[in-house]
Parts: C-alpha cells; sequence; structure tokens
C-alpha cells in the first residue's frame, strides 16, 4: 500500500485487491490488539465515516479499536451524523489510559492536523502502525503500513476495502447500514456533492446506495447553520479584502465550538463573482486549552494547488513540519500562538489580533504578487 495516482480500470481494480489484500495481512498480523484510531482535530464526515468502518473491520480480526480526537465536533452536519448513528468518538483528555494500545491508526489525516495526539502518542511510545489518507504526501509519520492516494474521499477507499472482500455487506445488518449511510455521507461532503468526483468515487457509491439509509442521510445533510455560523459567515463578508480574485478575510477571535464556522465562511466567500480563492481566518480560543490562528482556503482555480500555496505562504514550524497543506480545492493550516494565548484585557487581544491579522496578510500577498499600497480593493 503506497502513494498513488489515478490508474485505468483494469489496473485500479488490481490495485483495489492488492489493497486489501495488504490491509487484511495488516490486520492478521494485529489480532487481538487495541488500537488507537487518529482522527484530525474538529474531525469531518469523511474521517468520522472511515474510521467506524474501520473500526466494524477490525472486529473481524479481535481487534479493539478506539476513535479519538482533540479539538470539538461543532459542525452542525457532522454532530448529526454521529448522533444519528451513534457513533462513539473519545474526545482527547489528558487523563486518557493512552498505555492501553498496541498501536495507532491514522484515518484521514497524517497527524499534520493531530499534532496534540501525535505527542502524546510518542510520549508514550505507542507504534505508528497505519495511515489511510488522501491529501497530499505530509512526510510526517513513518507508519508500518500506509495507503495514500489522490482520489476524493478517504471514504472512497474504506469503500473500495469492502468491495475487495474485507467485508461481506448485508442489508439487513444495521452496522452495515450504518456505516453505509455514513460512507456515503463521507463522499458527498467531501467532494462538494460528487462536482469533484471522479470514477472511483462514483463507483463507491453505487455500491453503498444498495444498503444506506436515506431518510437518515437526507437528515443529516438538510441539518441548518447556527446562528453563530452565520454570524461569522456574515463577519468575513464585512471584513474581506479583495486581491488578484483572491478573497482574503480575517475574522478575529471565536470560540473553540465554532471553528467550524471558518471553512463554511470560506465556502461562502469563493462563491462571489470574480473571485476564484477565498482564504477566511481567525484565532480560536478556550478557557483551558491554548489559542491557535486557523484558517481555510477555497478555491475554483484548476492552476491553483491548495497544498502547495499553504505550504508555500505559511512554511514550517520548529519541528521542521508544515503550518498547514490541502487537497484539490481546499486547505487549511494552524498554528499555535504559544506563550500570547490568552488574554489581558480587550486592548492586549486587539493589538495581538492586529499583529496576526497584518502578517497573515502580507504573507499571502507576497506570494500572489499584490502590492496592496497601489489599489485600495478592500470592502467593508
Amino acid at each position: 500500500m503506497a502513494t498513488q495516482k489515478n490508474a485505468s480500470p483494469e489496473k485500479s481494480q488490481k490495485n483495489d485487491t492488492d489493497r486489501a489484500a495488504a490491509f487484511k495481512a495488516f490486520l492478521e498480523a494485529h489480532q487481538q490488539e487495541r488500537h488507537a484510531v487518529i482522527l484530525q482535530e474538529y474531525p469531518d464526515p469523511d474521517a468520522i465515516a472511515s474510521a467506524f468502518v474501520h473500526q466494524i473491520i477490525a472486529l473481524k480480526y479481535e481487534i479493539t479499536v478506539d476513535i479519538l480526537y482533540s479539538g470539538t465536533i461543532s459542525h452542525q452536519q457532522n454532530r448529526a451524523l454521529v448522533n444519528l448513528l451513534k457513533i462513539e468518538l473519545i474526545p482527547f483528555s489528558k487523563d486518557h489510559d493512552f498505555s492501553q494500545y498496541d498501536g495507532a491508526i491514522f484515518v484521514d489525516n497524517q497527524g499534520g492536523t493531530a499534532r496534540e495526539l501525535v505527542k502524546v502518542l510518542q510520549k508514550h511510545k505507542i507504534p505508528m502502525l497505519m495511515v489511510v489518507d488522501h491529501h497530499e504526501p505530509q512526510d510526517i509519520l513513518r507508519p508500518e503500513v500506509s495507503d495514500i492516494r489522490r482520489i476524493g474521499a478517504t471514504a472512497t477507499m474504506y469503500t473500495q476495502y469492502i468491495r475487495a472482500g474485507l467485508l461481506e455487506m448485508q442489508s439487513g445488518n444495521e452496522d452495515h447500514v450504518k456505516l453505509a449511510t455514513a460512507l456515503m455521507h463521507g463522499i458527498l461532503t467531501d467532494t462538494s456533492g460528487f462536482l469533484l468526483a471522479g470514477p472511483e468515487d462514483f463507483e463507491a457509491a453505487g455500491f453503498l446506495c444498495q444498503y444506506q439509509d436515506v431518510e437518515i442521510l437526507e437528515h443529516v445533510m438538510s441539518q441548518e447553520r447556527s446562528k453563530k455560523t452565520m454570524e461569522v459567515i456574515s463577519k468575513s463578508l464585512t471584513h474581506r479584502m479583495l486581491a488578484e480574485s483572491f478573497s482574503i478575510s480575517g475574522i478575529g477571535y471565536l470560540k473553540t465550538g465554532d471553528r467550524d464556522a471558518i471553512p463554511q465562511a470560506a465556502d461562502f466567500l469563493v462563491t462571489e463573482e470574480n473571485v476564484h480563492t477565498a482564504i477566511v481566518y481567525g484565532i480560536v480560543t478556550g478557557q483551558e486549552q491554548e489559542d491557535f490562528l486557523v484558517g481555510s482556503l477555497r478555491t475554483t482555480k484548476i492552476t491553483l494547488d491548495p497544498d502547495d500555496f499553504i505550504k508555500d505562504v505559511f512554511g514550517k514550524d520548529s519541528q521542521g513540519q508544515y503550518f498547514g497543506g490541502g487537497k484539490h480545492t481546499a486547505g487549511g493550516f494552524q498554528m499555535s500562538l504559544g506563550f500570547l494565548s490568552g488574554g489581558h484585557g480587550t486592548d492586549y487581544q486587539k493589538v495581538k489580533w492586529q499583529a496576526y491579522d497584518t502578517k497573515i496578510k502580507e504573507r499571502i500577498f507576497t506570494k500572489i504578487g499584490y502590492d496592496q499600497g497601489s489599489e485600495t480593493d478592500s470592502e467593508s
């Protein structure tokens, strides 16, 4: 199992069989163990669904799987997915007993968006066993086995494992109906309703539709935006700056529970006329957690690679790891504010935000070759 681009239908089918065989061999080699499946902070439907399926497949090999994440599940659709399908996720806690795990599996991420958990795993010397992901290679972990490739969704990859024989689906099995529904939601969201889907994603969806619960899927997909999300979208529109067909918006401070409003705001801004790329960012604060500067990128420009763009703009941290990355038409970045976390009153927060806002815009302007002094494109 290794990084691979799309192949011909015949070769693709053989590759799917080979990957499933490698996955099966991996599971057989780790029977009766206990694994931690690690999701990115603020996990999305693709990650949640893929981890849920991994958990069910692993049970066949007497492997106990806990699904762990840090951050919060704040997006309204994600909360509905977890609640309606009763998917058990364990939020990160420093009191959690990590010594019980024989290894860690990374699903829909490669450690770069789960750094807090990676540090704890490394502290407890827990082996990094496996990575299954569809983002660009990040070269952060050295797992025993990896399957990283360009494809619409990680949920598509797990559907291929199922179709290749790792799980025999039964329409009357409640768990199988739940996993098919979750996988379909993961594919839908990560391919923008199939607009960005490839042949593999359509094939996976065609298979899953035989088992999914349409009513639950429709209920999950129809969740309304929260009032706070609408306020963040409105704020992003008010504070956006237009430059070279980029819409750039710093929205200031928001609480941890509202973090998922940032990508939703970027989704909204990129729909504006004459805009091909939207970047929205803000400082996410928590009462007991460290503050982070978090941002999302959305683009409709075919020649703009979100992964390259974000890595070029924001670079690496002191450990040599990139602050962000991306896939297809989307990307994200996150950086700790370190000792600048917290606040000392309104004036301090205002100064801190101005410093970060200025620096972010400066880096983006340099990347796109925009001279802010030559014209005034700001709209407010």
